[in-house]
Order: C-alpha cells, then sequence, then structure tokens
C-alpha cells in the first residue's frame, strides 16, 4: 500500500487540528480533511488541508451520520479519525462500533476510557500504582456534601470530567478555578449545579509554583499495549484566558526518567493503546511530582514532538496503518528545541526564571523567529530554526496563510498584555 493511500480525518479548527495537519504533511506529504464546525483563518485558507464545515457536528444525534457522510467522500481511502476534543474522543469511542466500518479509531474503548479521563477514577488507579498527584477532595454535583477537606485554601476546582463540562453554560465558567475561601467555593458549586454539569467536581490542594513548575509527558503505547515512545516537556508559559488555562504556550523539550517510569508503569498497567497526555506539576514543598490528569489523545501542544524532529504521528501510521512492529529500545525525544505560540518578546516578558529566560533566547539565537514576517517570506528560517511554531509552516502554498502566524503573534501579544 503507498502511503498515499490513507487520508486523516480530524475533527476540529483550532491550533490542535493544525499541528496534526502539518505532522502529516511534513512526513508523508498529504492533505488532512479537517472536520469543524466553524470556518476559520488558521485551516480555511490552509494548503495542506481540506475544511470541511459542519455545523452541528457537536450533536450526538447526528454525529455518526455526519462522519459516514465525510467518509463517503474518500471510499478508496483507509480513513485515520482523530478529534481535538475531549468530548469528540467521548463521541468517537461511545460509536467505535459504527465507525469503525469506515475509519481505524487510535482510540482505547469506552470502559478504560472512563476509568482514566473521570479524573477521580484515574487518581484510584494512580494509588495502585504508586504515582503521585495532589491531595484531592471529590464533590458531587449530583449528591452534593459539605466542604471538608484537610489541606488550606486558596484551593484548586475542576470537573472530574471534561468531556461533560463541555455542555455546562453559567455564568463566570472557567477551565480551572482557584477558590480563596469556601464562600467563594460554595457560590461557584451552586451556579455549577444549576448548569446541568451533574457528576463529580474535583478540589485540589494547591501545589505552589508558577508555570515553569508544570511538566508534560505525551506517550504512545502500540496495538499489543507496550509503551514505545516517550516525549517529555517542561513548561515555560500557560494561556492565561479562562478557558484556556493550562494550556502550554511555550515548552521546552525534556528527558524525565522518573516521569517517564511512572507513565510506563501506569499505561501498562491499564492495556493502554494509543497516544496519552499526562498534565504534572513539580512541588518543591517534598521534591515530587504530581500526575494531575491524562488527555487519551495528543494534546494541543502537540507540535513540541514533531518539531523536534521526532513526528509525532508517524508512531500512529506505522502502528494501525501499516502494521510494523516496533524493536529494540523504547525511544526518547532527547533534542533541544523550543515551542512556542506566543512571541520571543513574551516569553522574556513573563519567564520570571533567569536561567529558563536566557535558554530561550539562545534557541531564538541559534535560528531566528519562524513566526515574524521574515520567516513567513523566507522559509528556509522556519526550516533551520531551533525554536518551532506549529502554524509557521514553510509548506504552505498560500501566501496570506504564511502570513497569518504573524498576525497571530500581535493577537497574542495584546493578550497577554491585557
Amino acid at each position: 500500500m503507498k502511503e498515499t493511500e490513507f487520508v486523516p480525518v480530524i475533527l476540529g479548527g483550532d491550533i490542535t487540528t493544525y499541528s496534526l495537519a502539518r505532522s502529516f504533511h511534513e512526513a508523508y506529504g498529504i492533505k488532512s480533511v479537517a472536520v469543524s464546525m466553524l470556518k476559520s483563518a488558521m485551516i480555511s485558507r490552509s494548503s495542506i488541508i481540506e475544511n470541511i464545515v459542519v455545523p452541528d457536528m457537536d450533536n450526538k444525534d447526528r454525529f455518526v451520520e455526519r462522519l459516514h457522510d465525510v467518509a463517503g467522500r474518500y471510499p478508496a481511502k483507509k480513513k485515520l479519525l482523530l478529534a481535538c476534543g475531549d468530548w469528540y474522543v467521548r463521541l468517537i469511542v461511545e460509536h467505535k462500533a459504527e465507525l469503525e466500518k469506515d475509519y481505524i479509531i487510535p482510540y482505547i474503548d469506552l470502559e478504560l476510557l472512563d476509568r482514566l479521563v473521570l479524573k477521580d477514577s484515574f487518581y484510584a488507579i494512580c494509588d495502585e500504582v504508586g504515582v503521585p498527584y495532589p491531595k484531592t477532595f471529590v464533590y458531587d454535583c449530583a449528591d452534593p456534601r459539605p466542604l471538608e477537606f484537610d489541606f488550606p485554601y486558596p484551593v484548586i476546582a475542576k470537573p472530574a470530567s471534561s468531556a461533560a463540562y463541555h455542555y455546562a453554560r453559567f455564568e463566570g465558567k472557567k477551565k480551572v478555578f482557584r477558590m480563596k475561601d469556601e464562600e467563594e467555593l460554595s457560590a461557584m458549586l451552586d451556579k455549577l449545579g444549576k448548569s446541568g454539569y451533574n457528576y463529580k467536581f474535583l478540589i485540589q490542594d494547591t501545589i505552589p509554583g508558577l508555570d515553569y513548575n508544570m511538566h508534560i509527558l505525551t506517550v504512545y503505547c502500540d496495538r499489543h499495549g507496550k509503551c514505545r515512545f516517550f516525549a517529555g516537556g517542561h513548561c515555560l508559559l500557560e494561556d492565561n484566558a479562562a478557558m484556556g488555562v493550562g494550556n502550554p504556550v511555550a515548552i521546552l523539550n525534556e528527558v524525565n526518567r522518573e516521569l517517564m517510569d511512572h507513565a510506563k508503569r501506569l499505561l501498562e498497567h491499564v492495556g493502554y493503546r494509543g497516544f496519552a497526555n499526562f498534565d504534572i506539576k513539580y512541588d518543591s514543598r517534598d521534591g515530587s511530582f504530581r500526575f494531575f490528569e491524562i488527555n487519551t489523545r495528543l494534546g494541543r501542544s502537540n507540535f513540541y514532538i514533531t518539531g523536534s524532529g521526532f513526528n509525532a504521528v508517524k508512531w500512529m501510521v506505522d502502528d494501525l496503518i501499516y502494521e510494523k512492529d516496533f524493536e529494540g529500545e523504547v525511544v526518547a525525544d532527547n533534542v533541544d528545541s523550543l515551542y512556542t505560540v506566543v512571541p520571543k518578546d513574551v516569553l522574556t516578558t513573563y519567564i520570571k526564571d533567569d536561567h529558563l529566560r536566557e535558554r530561550v533566547k539562545e534557541l531564538y539565537a541559534k535560528g531566528g523567529d519562524p513566526s515574524g514576517l521574515a520567516g513567513a517570506l523566507c522559509p528556509s528560517i522556519q526550516k533551520k530554526s531551533c525554536v518551532h511554531d506549529p502554524l509557521a509552516y514553510w509548506g504552505e502554498k498560500n501566501l496570506l496563510r504564511r502570513l497569518y502566524p504573524a498576525w497571530f503573534m500581535v493577537k497574542q501579544r495584546k493578550k497577554f498584555k491585557a
């Protein structure tokens, strides 16, 4: 089978979507199909994406029908179905038996999905295999009980089910809350209870430290349940928007064997398949790394892997399309590389650690800025840079789309200043 005889079908229209499409284009020279609910400049003008707009794509009753229609456009090709949101992953997994008639599905089954993505259940698995996580109080919105826990305010509050929370609507909704006292926490939980969200909310000990105490780890487990690839990242700066809190906007690649060992033990214990992405924070109080959660897909910042030279999507394609067996030692991404979706001046202004700020400057000095006008007009800057912006792609043929990253960086600069 030729490599062009498959097509990636990606559900989404954000940076995650473009990053995945770019990875497929770099590896195989093919266009991806992006199924989005809205038309966006980020993907609609791209020469590496065929954008299909389906406004009701998140309608549970029509989800399978819409994907069946999309599959019908490419009858002669194998189709790899990828999701850019937890709610899409859940819809795919819930309808896996039907969708497998048209698509190759790179996600685990529903029973294991629920054990892992429902964060209260995930922490129970961490207990089983000895993986550290923050002290946690589980508040059940369907059966409220007094807020009694043995750690102090301020506390972190977040949904145990990101997929269910996607549909919740209430004033002041955030991805993650930081609550200063019980009065503030109770007020938020009261509004939450009236929003239609009827699962659990987690109240957690606040681990001290700024954005650069955060780490991420991406792992690929093959179809036999063995961990084959690790890519670690040291977060330098996070998004500050209400529904973007916790999303890294700048990452330095790193190898941390302790985190790799923890992840391997957990994933092979449950028989995981496909990509997993962990959010982890260093706790300076005891020197431990606390695992916050697992994403059962490639995360928003997945291009930190491909940008460093280890193309992320090749692991899926080799494993699931070509059914290759991996041999030899587990591969670890060990390249010195900077991923960023914000301008250099934002990084040098808001990164408070002197050593990390100097590393950023050094990496820019080695190869230039791929996101600026010079990078858009001279693709060789993008190719040789140690700094990797997923949106700044030398393979784009559309000039307007090649200029888009520079405009996007202006917006990012304004957002952080605000």
